[in-house]
């Protein structure tokens, strides 16, 4: 029985980069029910009477339960492993998206958010887990940053949805129905993945995956200083992009005068250039480490951007495309410095953990943001917040790397040789 074990081949390229892609387009599911909401913005004001407080709660709830839900997910992703929990939390989101759609109630419509959260943030830690786990080793930033380019192609369809679903933007409903098809893509996504898994499972010799023997809350608190700086330019990064996103078309023809259409596509610059830059940075990574010093060129980039589109006339194009740089080569780096950084068999835990802690600031600043437009009557005082927390973040980037170029470092600075 050992010699058969032994003898088995190694799974092929292909059939790795097939796994990365079925996971990839089950993202792509996902990341279209999340943008879903903000090419509506307008229209809940208008249909429903939606204020943007309102418009704030839809998207920040989808955070709640993370605070807490997608650690534990992490933990159950390293219990019961990544089949049978990715498959849980993608049903989860499909849910949610089911009940968004089905009432113009803001409290039934938040409750939908709130299940799509619920399973949505564990779905993304339950993949990164499975890329992290196939690639360690084998062009590990370069899978991540595949990864992002098709689950983010999801993002770049929502909020270009008011352009090739033009005639579906009558009504506030008819585009939340895309996104139910969206998470159907998602669940046949993850079967396939599932039975894929499987079968490698049986016919391939795949090097052993580390599990936990138990369940240790104290783990949480071993991570090195250098995961905790990754945490944090984590948590200040994506609160500057994610937010400002809820309300960039509503901004964009607010202020600037542009339609919806323009405006979707604006927005959707972002996810654009991630889809073509996150894997040629994530490949560059690879090859020339400087992991924390390429965090902290992405963390400066993003500082000026809000206040040239608040106080310039500059063309938005502009600001659009430093923060597209920034949004391809922060992730790009960020997410796979985790797996270099933190042992294996606790790769589930952090990844939530980060991810947990991500929540905490998105569901704040969602919410925050929505409160500073309806209190200040414009934008200007929520792009002081935004460019505040790109400082922040470029502030945790130069710690990381000081902590990285010490002698307790991890290898983030170190290329393929």
């Amino acid at each position: 029985m050992e010699n058969q074990i032994i003898n088995k081949p190694e799974p092929s390229a292909v059939f790795r980069w097939i796994i990365l892609i079925f996971v990839s387009l089950a993202m792509f599911g996902n990341y279209y029910i999340y943008d879903s909401i903000s090419p509506l913005a307008d229209l809940l004001v208008k249909q429903l009477g939606f204020t943007d407080s309102n418009i704030g709660l839809l998207q920040g709830i989808y955070s709640v339960p993370n605070v807490l839900m997608v650690l534990i997910g992490g933990i159950i992703i390293d219990k019961i492993g990544t089949r049978i929990s990715t498959f849980i939390f993608t049903a989860l989101c499909l849910t949610g998206a089911i009940i968004t759609a089905s009432s113009n109630d803001l409290t039934f419509m938040a409750i939908g958010r709130l299940v799509f959260g619920l399973g949505a943030e564990s779905m993304i830690v339950a993949v990164t887990t499975v890329i992290g786990r196939w690639f360690k080793g084998k062009q590990l930033s370069f899978a991540f940053g595949l990864n992002l380019t098709l689950a983010r192609l999801g993002s770049f369809a929502a909020l270009n949805s008011p352009t090739w679903a033009r005639g579906l933007y009558d009504s506030w409903q008819y585009p939340l129905l895309i996104s139910v098809a969206a998470g159907v893509i998602s669940i046949v996504s993850v079967v396939i993945y599932w039975g894929m898994d499987s079968y490698a499972e049986k016919n391939y010799s795949l090097r052993p995956v580390p599990r936990q023997d138990k369940i240790n809350f104290k783990e949480i608190f071993s991570f090195s200083n250098s995961y905790w700086f990754v945490v944090l330019l984590c948590v200040t990064f994506y609160s500057g992009i994610f937010p400002f996103q809820t309300f960039a078309v509503k901004f964009f023809i607010d202020v600037h005068g542009t339609t919806r259409e323009f405006g979707g596509f604006l927005s959707s610059m972002l996810t654009l250039s991630a889809m073509i830059l996150t894997p040629l940075f994530g490949l560059f990574a690879d090859y020339i480490g400087k992991r924390s010093l390429l965090m902290m060129l992405g963390s400066l980039i993003l500082v000026p951007v809000y206040l040239l589109m608040a106080y310039t006339n500059v063309t938005l194009y502009i600001p659009m495309a430093m923060m597209g740089l920034a949004f391809s080569l922060i992730p790009a780096v960020m997410w796979p410095s985790v797996a270099i950084i933190v042992d294996e068999s606790k790769l589930g835990t952090a990844y939530g953990l980060m991810t947990m802690i991500q929540n905490i600031g998105l569901a704040g600043f969602n919410f925050i943001i929505g409160w500073a437009n309806d209190f200040s009557g414009g934008y200007t005082m929520g792009m002081w917040i935004f460019s505040s927390l790109g400082f922040f973040g470029l502030i945790f980037a130069f710690m990381l790397r000081r902590s990285e170029m010490g002698p307790n470092s991890h290898g983030l600075e170190k290329g393929i040789k």
